[in-house]
């Protein structure tokens, strides 16, 4: 029997690494969608064609690597850029994350990814999680752990959907909001999805 599939989302500082770490305590497996995308976006040889393709050679430098500034100054602040490198990326993604989950030997699997509803691979999930936080203490948690402005957090943001939209599609919420305990939301969430695998 195939492990159950679950999505974890959050914007931008609302601590859904955290929140994906203690489910991994819990002997949870954890696919990173983001850390995969990067490697996926060096290792791949096909995406790596792609890219290059579609942004030019300079995307990469002489050792292999992704020139991730060059990359950067590409994609920022041109929506259609950016719409054509993530229609490259995400299901390269979506397909290793697929291909991992089939591979796990758990009551279920966790998929990390900032845009799981945007990119439209929550569909491919039994349940989805949205990682909730207020707009201002996302943006404290960000300035402190990037060392950015407050304008450059917002910039990040604006990329991302806002939780009442993500709201809409998930199947559950964990707020982490500073003053509501978290362990006991992933606890119940955990006895949640072991019990649907019985």
């Amino acid at each position: 029997m195939q492990p159950l599939k679950v999505g974890i989302t959050g914007g931008i500082g609302s601590g859904k690494s955290v929140i994906c770490r203690m489910f991994r305590v819990l002997g949870i497996p954890i696919f990173d969608a983001d850390t995969e995308a990067k490697r996926l976006m060096v290792d791949d040889p096909q995406l790596v064609n792609a890219i290059s393709t579609a942004f030019g050679t300079e995307a990469y430098r002489n050792d292999g690597s992704l020139d991730r500034a060059y990359l950067a100054a590409k994609v920022f602040g041109d929506e259609d850029q950016l719409s054509r490198l993530n229609a490259l990326v995400h299901p390269v993604v979506i397909r290793a994350g697929e291909e991992w989950a089939a591979r796990q030997q758990a009551p279920y699997t966790i998929k990390e990814a900032a845009l799981l509803f945007e990119s439209g691979s929550y569909k491919l999930n039994d349940y989805n999680v949205l990682v909730t936080a207020p707009v201002h203490l996302r943006m404290e948690r960000v300035m402190q752990r990037d060392g950015v402005t407050a304008e450059q957090v917002e910039t990040r943001m604006t990329r991302q959907w806002s939780d009442d939209k993500k709201e809409r599609l998930a199947d559950f919420s964990i707020v982490n909001d500073g003053r509501r305990a978290v362990i006991p939301q992933v606890l119940e969430l955990d006895r949640f999805f072991r019990s649907q695998r019985l």
